[in-house]
């Protein structure tokens, strides 16, 4: 017997849950499969047995005793990638644990993600390594820790690279600050080519970045508070992209945000530099003119730009410069956030508003054409990260996002499921969203439509 589960099946069963499970025999008809690689997107049914893609193609199935779901009208692709997150997990599990940082991640529609190493204590040894891979060694999604590149992530002393390898480690990051000294820049490119391996940096002068709360500019001076100027990304952006020629090492820089720095990426990747970027959704759905609210869930680092930064942006992605969209999802607790301007936390939480802004600012306002935008959630990350894109064909593991482009909902803080509430974008309409993912054998389909 057929067991069909539609939209308003779920709503009635559930109420406003998920359908959740093992993924022992789905079928899903009438999709739509995104080929990154051809460009195009083709009509197709899909069936997963035991988390495994078992058929893809035009599927008639008589007597299917599993689970089968409609989808006209949804995107199939390879499962999304945030390769930039804070699960808070170990220190401040009152802002985000790994697991309600997973199930944000997993209900934004992503099926891995790369927690980011300024934890408390930092991420800098093998046991925080292997603390983080056992708590989420059985949920859907994967993750690959991200470690500090020195120890502490003070900026004196490099970690144990060759044993953070070992341990599981995707790439090393001082995320929240720059590697301030050259020479342990350059050790760590030397490393990361002896390994393979990438190294983040966040690019950030810290004396001309110093007291700043937004972005310097117009915009600071009307709003009478203290800036950060561009260049104090664009500096540290140039000399990362130096010592990245020197070294031949590879270099990655985290959430972009000037044209100044744009226009060096891009000027590096055509001399063969082996440098590679992402842009947060915030720093193109955004810009500082809308600070003048003064609402402390709009102060970010890097601080939003100006509209013609945000324009640098959209070109970036356009002609690739800009290889990833990563949310930088950092979450704080209303308390630290309900406080004067200057005196509240970076970050804002961004793992179930990124494909929402993705298809909203990027593919609905002709920006950019849908395959580019979603493959830089989608396929890019893993390319930058050196790992293999998931494949959608007979046999392979099912890691797989399921999107619809064409729901319009509206953003409620109150329904993430982030232990943190520390968005801008609560009450927005938005155009796109999850519908499912598979992962490691498992499904969860969003009743939250």
């Amino acid at each position: 017997m057929m067991k069909r589960l539609n939209r308003n099946y779920l709503r009635k069963k559930n109420h406003v849950s998920d359908a959740v499970g093992s993924a022992d025999k789905l079928l899903f008809k009438n999709g739509s499969l995104i080929d990154f690689s051809k460009r195009q997107i083709v009509p197709q049914d899909m069936l997963i047995v035991n988390g495994v893609v078992a058929e893809i193609g035009h599927l008639e199935i008589d007597e299917f005793d599993g689970h089968q779901f409609d989808i006209a009208g949804k995107l199939i692709m390879p499962g999304l990638f945030d390769m930039h997150v804070h699960f808070r997990e170990p220190g401040r599990e009152d802002e985000e644990t790994l697991l309600s940082g997973a199930s944000s991640a997993m209900f934004g529609g992503f099926t891995s993600v790369c927690t980011m190493p300024n934890t408390e204590p930092a991420t800098d040894n093998r046991e925080i390594i292997e603390y983080i891979l056992n708590s989420l060694s059985n949920h859907l999604i994967e993750v690959h820790p991200i470690a500090a590149i020195t120890i502490g992530r003070k900026g004196e002393q490099l970690v144990e690279i060759a044993e953070l390898v070992d341990a599981g480690v995707i790439a090393f990051s001082d995320d929240g600050s720059s590697v301030a000294n050259p020479m342990l820049l350059r050790r760590a490119l030397d490393y990361s080519r002896m390994f393979d391996i990438l190294i983040i940096e966040h690019c950030e002068e810290p004396t001309l970045a110093a007291n700043g709360a937004m972005h310097e500019g117009f915009m600071s001076t009307k709003l009478g508070l203290p800036g950060i100027p561009s260049i104090a990304e664009e500096l540290i952006v140039a000399r990362n992209i130096m010592l990245a020629r020197y070294t031949n090492g590879k270099i990655h820089i985290a959430h972009i945000s000037t044209k100044g720095s744009i226009d060096l990426v891009r000027r590096a990747k055509a001399e063969g530099i082996q440098v590679t970027c992402e842009v947060t959704p915030h720093h193109f759905s955004l810009c500082d003119e809308d600070l003048e609210t003064y609402d402390t869930n709009l102060k970010m680092n890097p601080p939003l730009r100006t509209p013609s930064d945000v324009e640098a942006v959209f070109e970036g992605l356009k002609d690739g410069t800009i290889d990833v969209i990563a949310t930088d999802h950092a979450p704080h607790s209303s308390e630290e956030k309900d406080v004067e301007f200057d005196a509240a936390p970076f970050g804002i939480i961004g793992s179930e508003t990124a494909v929402g802004l993705t298809i909203t600012k990027l593919v609905k306002a002709g920006k950019l054409n849908l395959i580019d935008a979603l493959e830089k959630l989608s396929a890019k990350p893993y390319q930058v990260l050196g790992l293999p894109v998931p494949e959608i064909r007979s046999g392979a593991k099912a890691t797989i996002s399921i999107i619809d482009q064409d729901i319009e909902w509206m953003v409620d803080k109150h329904a993430f499921r982030s232990q943190s509430r520390n968005t801008p974008f609560h009450g927005m309409r938005l155009h796109g969203k999850s519908w499912g993912v598979i992962n490691n054998g498992k499904y969860l389909i969003s009743a939250q439509q």
